[in-house]
């Protein structure tokens, strides 16, 4: 329902902006949809979400692929790019508590109260700010999840991303924000990407008008940041970026599978370049997968060499190590 949503939003503003246009929508499941029982984090599959779309992209059985732009890896196959990065919707992890739980934060829980969530990310970082609370695998769309939620009492809450809540029109069900302070976010989460045929300049050209210019520059140093680290599903990478006055901060960091290690650094760029003449050579660059035309190619590169140098500082510090702890224990 959520990946319905989410379609529905950009073809309705492709619509806008191309009433003469016609858009057919098919639906297609994924082997994450599939694949319920067992952790994302367990599967060990890099294009989860993605593989299936990208198939009938390939075989031009559909021109356009719609997708949260979290579940794309940093590296996508050869021929496809990412040609639109919609506006962000806020990007931050919701806690939706059970009906019992009303009106609580996760501070105030008893002791020992199970939380819902299927990210390493949020369970490295909440593990270690609320040491008295457990944290479990939940699985399932929003739906299903709290659903399991209201009618079971196997859970006091579960974390879910701001982003789906408010898509579905669930934001009343949103107890707790938590704040970057509190769990930094996952790469890209809250913004919508659209997938397309690299080689294909009409449609490129049409999807590129959904650019938001400041998601794009974000979601690029986080992505960078990602890629540089090699993390993904398996192990805990969370980030948080703000835009300000043309500078680009972005704030990185890598944690243990149950939070008591970890390494968190905080750097910025400026990113206040003018937009140079639309036909360079230079005209396609992919910046870890995203083509955007109508975004300044200088400040595209500042993003990305700033989440590659962070990055990099975190390597320096010791990254790896925690990561393939991570993994491993993870694997195993």
């Amino acid at each position: 329902q959520l990946a319905r949503i989410q379609t529905d939003s950009i073809v309705k503003m492709l619509r806008e902006l191309y009433p003469d246009l016609r858009f057919e929508i098919v639906a297609m499941s994924t082997t994450g949809d599939k694949i319920l029982d067992t952790a994302l984090s367990k599967i060990g599959e890099k294009s989860l979400f993605t593989k299936e779309l990208e198939n009938a992209l390939e075989r031009n059985e559909v021109d356009l692929v719609v997708h949260s732009l979290k579940d794309l890896p940093t590296s996508l196959p050869p021929g496809f790019t990412i040609g639109a990065v919609c506006k962000r919707e806020n990007p931050l992890d919701a806690v939706v508590f059970h009906p019992k739980n009303r009106g609580k934060t996760l501070s105030l829980l008893p002791e020992k109260s199970v939380i819902g969530t299927s990210s390493l990310r949020r369970a490295a970082q909440l593990k270690k700010k609320f040491p008295q609370l457990e944290f479990r695998d939940i699985r399932g769309n929003l739906n299903t999840r709290l659903k399991k939620l209201d009618e079971k009492e196997d859970f006091g809450a579960i974390i879910l991303a701001a982003a789906g809540l408010k898509r579905m029109g669930w934001e009343n069900r949103i107890g707790q924000l938590l704040s970057p302070e509190d769990c930094l976010y996952a790469v890209g989460q809250g913004a919508l990407a659209v997938e397309v045929r690299a080689k294909d300049q009409e449609i490129l050209n049409m999807v590129s008008a959904l650019h938001d210019a400041d998601t794009v520059l974000r979601c690029i140093a986080e992505r960078a940041f990602m890629k540089r680290l090699e993390g993904g599903c398996s192990v805990p990478v969370a980030v948080n970026t703000v835009l300000k006055d043309g500078q680009l901060y972005l704030t990185g960091a890598v944690y243990s599978l149950d939070g008591s290690d970890s390494l968190k650094e905080t750097m910025q760029t400026s990113v206040n370049y003018p937009q140079q003449s639309e036909d360079g050579p230079n005209d396609d660059v992919q910046h870890v997968g995203i083509t955007a035309k109508n975004v300044p190619g200088q400040a595209q590169e500042a993003a990305e060499n700033l989440g590659v140098e962070l990055a990099s500082l975190l390597l320096s510090k010791g990254a790896k190590h925690i990561l393939s702890v991570a993994r491993q224990l993870n694997d195993a």
